[in-house]
């Protein structure tokens, strides 16, 4: 399946199926969910990564156990809007994913996602150094999905 536009992401997802967002850094994968009306995205686990499919294996896991149709991943663009090396490693995971598995795909800005996150896990949560890392990159996937689901409700 071809990365989709997010905008065609709902047409080719069935209905009532639930999307995970993905918050894809260098040593680990934040995880998050959306409910089967794709309203409220929750963060969900924190895969650390291996080698690529036993990492592609562990996310299918998730998505069959949870009936999940597709995948918004977060694309770290540059703040100019160009695409360096991190954005091109996003590219090329979706591209990998595709290759054992067809699965529905769709990139959403994620531009400060982390920055953001961290700014509420600090102010509004008052979360420690050393909980705010356990928690951060799956909340950072969940803000991801987030976003992305208010945009196809805008």
């Amino acid at each position: 399946m071809p990365v989709l536009d997010l905008l065609d992401l709902p047409a080719a997802s069935p209905p009532g199926t639930p999307w995970l967002g993905l918050d894809l850094g260098e040593a680990t994968i934040g995880v998050a969910a959306s409910d089967a009306s794709r309203l409220i995205a929750s963060p969900l686990v924190l895969i650390r990564k291996t080698k690529f499919t036993p990492d592609a294996e562990q996310l299918f896991k998730l998505m069959d156990q949870r009936g999940a149709s597709a995948l918004v991943i977060g694309l770290p663009v540059n703040m100019d809007g160009t695409e360096g090396p991190r954005a091109q490693s996003c590219r090329a995971f979706a591209r990998n994913l595709d290759r054992i598995r067809p699965v529905n795909v769709a990139f959403w800005d994620e531009r400060l996602s982390t920055t953001a996150v961290e700014r509420f896990l600090i102010d509004e949560l008052d979360l420690s150094r050393k909980r705010r890392a356990d928690v951060v990159d799956r909340t950072a996937a969940a803000w991801i999905l987030q976003g992305a689901l208010d945009r196809l409700r805008a």
